[in-house]
């Protein structure tokens, strides 16, 4: 079986969180120390955003530079093999991260999106949220 056949792609694939990831579980811990309640992945909201704050009717998404290719980024870099799958799909979730932020926005909501790369730096990510709440 060929590394790059469909169903090692699927296997793999399936094997990625989108949920629960570490990131995302640094800013939710972030979050409730600033004193801040908010909800998870509410599915009555276009995209399924992973953090919602009704009372201040933000949304934070909490990306991963490579699956969302965040720009300038080192760890955003496409892999040189299989180019044609790798393309198509990390083009595809930029252009589903922008429809659902453009979505949202049009709700009403405020939208702030986080990079993985972001969030190891604790006193610059509490400015970050601090700011975008304020």
């Amino acid at each position: 079986m060929d590394v790059f056949s469909k169903e090692k792609r699927s296997w793999v694939m399936q094997q990625v969180k989108d949920r629960n990831t570490k990131p995302e579980r640094v800013v939710r811990s972030l979050l409730h120390r600033l004193g801040y309640r908010f909800r998870l992945c509410p599915k009555h909201l276009p995209g399924k955003p992973d953090i919602v704050l009704p009372r201040h009717h933000r949304i934070i998404f909490v990306h991963g530079c490579f699956w969302h290719q965040h720009q300038g980024c080192a760890r955003s870099s496409r892999p040189s093999t299989n180019t044609e799958f790798w393309n198509a799909k990390l083009d595809g979730n930029v252009k589903r991260d922008r429809t659902k932020r453009e979505a949202l926005e049009k709700l009403g909501w405020r939208v702030l999106t986080l990079w993985e790369c972001q969030v190891e730096k604790a006193e610059v990510l509490a400015e970050v949220l601090s700011g975008f709440l304020a």
